[in-house]
């Protein structure tokens, strides 16, 4: 028996939620997995600041994807997606025994395997964004939420996964001056071991993108035409109440092959893309993703570690969650002004400048020792990353109406923010070092 309109429709926003998991969760789940792996490898530390380079150079997937559309001859979107989810895949599932393998370079031991295999990872993820968000072009807008739902699985399921796995877990114990008698005057740190291994997160993480990567082939049967096709309706500009009556015009209710019926072909006003309003909204767009994945993630470290590893584990994982939390708020309450979203985006700045000032004063911020201080940096995380993440889905749905070139032009704007925002935050951090991280189990605010 053929399945109902309303399961059809349940069915495609899972599988579109699915496959936007598969977009950042394999670079995610190494950022995560980086205090269980620092302890083998011969970079320890310093391994987050190679990890952020390669970031900064996956970006060349961008020029990749440029080329291979200029250069080929088939348009087929299938292609780019399913090398960027088996690259995703056989990237994470050679972690898995290859991670702590060392060699000899320039006379010094390096963890070459783990290090290529994270560029390979990090040109597939850069890629997702200008791969992923055209595809969406064949259904209506409402489905692009489901797709930043998923996104925001990416960052929240790896961290559930470090929760389980304990990773970090430390307890600090007094240690007596003399032997074992005398006051307790030091304190020595216990790092307890993790539940399962690195081998074994990488293998979990192997499983999540295999399941989007299954996900994303259910789409394609779903799907009432090729992909090849482009099912774009009529070219607007972004945000203006026509593209609202479109959507109102083919609610949820309707199934993809229903709304997909009612599309009319596009016209020669795609030079609307260019408007003043479409440009305000991908400098916004460029901006949120400069912020939440450059600039805040940078020195998320040294706002919440002063407060205690509770606190930073709980920003982390409250914060992974507050994105999803977000795109179902913009699933049912969709701000299309721009002057809301400016508010939105000078709020969101508010509690970024909060945890930027608790990152500048580290390791000795306001509050330090207290709940209220642990409080205060947990939700200042949580309402920032929700705001700018309500931001991002409320501005890609409105450019949804301008048809793939659009949702291309809103994947370039959100890598061309993040590696900007990455790059203003490598020399203050690495050369300048403006930010003192403090030492565990020692109190260096004490008069």
């Amino acid at each position: 028996m053929a399945a109902s309109p309303l399961g059809r429709l349940v069915l495609t926003h899972l599988l579109v939620a699915l496959f936007g998991m598969g977009s950042w969760a394999a670079v995610n789940g190494i950022w995560v997995e980086l205090p269980v792996v620092v302890k083998e490898l011969p970079e320890r530390w310093s391994l987050p600041s190679y990890l952020s380079v390669l970031v900064a150079l996956g970006n060349l997937g961008l020029l990749l994807v440029t080329l291979w559309r200029r250069l080929a001859r088939s348009k087929d979107e299938r292609i780019p997606i399913q090398v960027v989810q088996g690259l995703s895949i056989v990237g994470t599932a050679l972690l898995a025994p290859l991670w702590d393998r060392v060699a000899q370079v320039a006379g010094q031991s390096h963890s070459v395997a783990f290090l290529t295999l994270a560029f390979v990872l990090a040109l597939a993820c850069c890629a997702s964004n200008v791969t992923f968000l055209p595809f969406l072009s064949h259904l209506p807008p409402p489905f692009l939420r489901s797709f930043f739902l998923g996104q925001g699985l990416s960052a929240l399921l790896p961290c559930v996964l470090a929760l389980v796995q304990g990773v970090g877990r430390l307890e600090c114990l007094p240690v007596p001056a003399n032997g074992t008698t005398g006051p307790p005057i030091k304190v020595s740190h216990i790092n307890f071991p993790e539940r399962f291994s690195a081998r074994t997160f990488f293998w979990m993480l192997t499983a999540l993108l295999g399941t989007s990567a299954a996900a994303f082939q259910g789409l394609l049967l779903l799907l009432p035409s090729p992909p090849s096709v482009p099912m774009v309706g009529r070219v607007r500009t972004p945000g203006t109440e026509e593209e609202e009556e479109e959507e109102e015009a083919s609610p949820l209710q309707e199934p993809p092959s229903q709304v997909a019926g009612t599309i009319s072909s596009p016209d020669p006003e795609a030079h609307q893309l260019f408007s003043s309003r479409s440009a305000c909204l991908m400098g916004l767009l460029a901006i949120t993703n400069a912020l939440t994945n450059g600039v805040l993630p940078a020195v998320q470290s040294f706002s919440c570690l002063p407060y205690g590893r509770l606190a930073y584990h709980l920003a982390v994982v409250l914060g992974s969650s507050a994105n999803p939390l977000a795109c179902f708020l913009a699933m049912a309450v969709l701000c299309r002004s721009l002057a809301g979203l400016y508010g939105l985006s000078i709020l969101g700045m508010f509690f970024g400048a909060y945890l930027m000032t608790l990152a500048v004063l580290s390791p000795c911020p306001p509050l330090v020792g207290t709940s209220a201080g642990v409080v205060l940096v947990v939700l200042s995380w949580v309402l920032f990353a929700g705001v700018f993440s309500y931001i991002k889905v409320a501005i890609s749905s409105m450019l949804h109406s301008g048809g793939r070139p659009a949702l291309v032009a809103a994947g370039v704007a959100i890598q061309v923010g993040s590696l900007l925002g990455a790059i203003a935050m490598f020399p203050p951090i690495s050369i300048y070092q403006v930010f003192q991280s403090g030492e565990e189990c020692v109190n260096q605010c004490s008069p």
